[in-house]
């Protein structure tokens, strides 16, 4: 298997949720390692973008942010949860209005064939707003049971692990007392895409476009 790596230097990344949690759950180890780069080179900025949410989800999603990547930038559109496609334009000019303020290099965005109608609709915007992004959909388990092969896959230390569920449960507060809310969901899902990359654990992307330079 051959290994790919982020370029050297400024690296902008943008995170798209359809609700709070969303990118914490799916890429959360993933962000710890990029908050490390750039705690140690100072080159990369994120930038957080969530469609629904109440004020108090949103400063869960906030502090949570901030947390897996200090100095990170939060919006919230508050749009009902469970009815983005009922706001298509709507949903599209609030993402091409963050693009205009952070343009972006890397783009975690949902699955544009997730069960969900919220992640669907946000997932297959993200490549129409910013098409010159490498764009890594991720992947959350839920209830409708889709999760389907990946393309793409980072690696995690155990620690970057830990770590993730200890953020996820100290700023989610809300979400305790899920039934799938709980550090064995978590490790469990970075346990399988681990074993499909030679890796303890790892988090898992879908890429439906790259550009490789040899």
């Amino acid at each position: 298997m051959i290994g790919l790596s982020l370029p050297p230097g400024p690296l902008r990344v943008v995170c798209l949720a359809a609700h709070p949690d969303d990118v914490e759950i799916a890429c959360g180890a993933t962000l710890l390692a990029l908050a490390e780069r750039n705690a140690q080179h100072g080159d990369v900025s994120a930038a957080w973008l969530t469609m629904t949410g109440t004020l108090e989800r949103a400063e869960e999603g906030r502090a949570a942010a901030e947390a897996f990547f200090p100095g990170a930038i939060s919006r919230y559109a508050q749009f009902a949860d469970g009815r983005l496609p009922a706001h298509w334009g709507e949903v599209k000019d609030t993402m091409e209005a963050l693009a205009k303020d952070h343009p972006a290099d890397l783009i975690f965005a949902p699955r544009g064939d997730d069960a969900h109608q919220d992640h669907r609709l946000v997932g297959t915007l993200a490549s129409t707003v910013w098409r010159d992004a490498l764009v890594l959909h991720y992947e959350i388990p839920k209830w409708d049971g889709d999760l389907r092969p990946q393309t793409h896959y980072v690696p995690a230390s155990p620690e970057r692990v830990a770590r993730k569920w200890q953020l996820l449960n100290k700023h989610y507060t809300s979400q305790q007392g899920r039934d799938w809310w709980d550090e064995e969901t978590f490790s469990a899902m970075m346990r399988l895409r681990g074993i499909e990359c030679h890796s303890r654990y790892a988090e898992a992307f879908a890429v439906s476009k790259a550009v490789l330079s040899v």
